[in-house]
């Protein structure tokens, strides 16, 4: 498997969360019982890295290989 369908992988898995971040927040804005909407804050809180760091890394291995491509510098050792 090379980088660049590995990142792939990353953009599909990342579908998922995506999915749920949006259905969280809009439970959300539907609710006003406060240990539901602590409840929602927090799992949103959970997800949210999770996404960003899928991201990021889809980035990352799609232009891996690319002349010239910035790489973040979280994921350089």
């Amino acid at each position: 498997m090379t980088l660049e369908e590995l990142s792939l992988c990353y953009e599909a898995a990342a579908m998922p969360l995506r999915v749920r971040l949006a259905q969280l927040r809009r439970q959300l804005a539907q609710t006003q019982d406060p240990e539901e909407i602590f409840r929602l804050k927090r799992r949103i809180l959970e997800l949210t890295p999770m996404l960003t760091e899928m991201n990021e890394l889809a980035e990352l291995t799609a232009h891996y290989y690319d002349r010239g491509y910035w790489r973040n510098e979280k994921y350089i050792v």
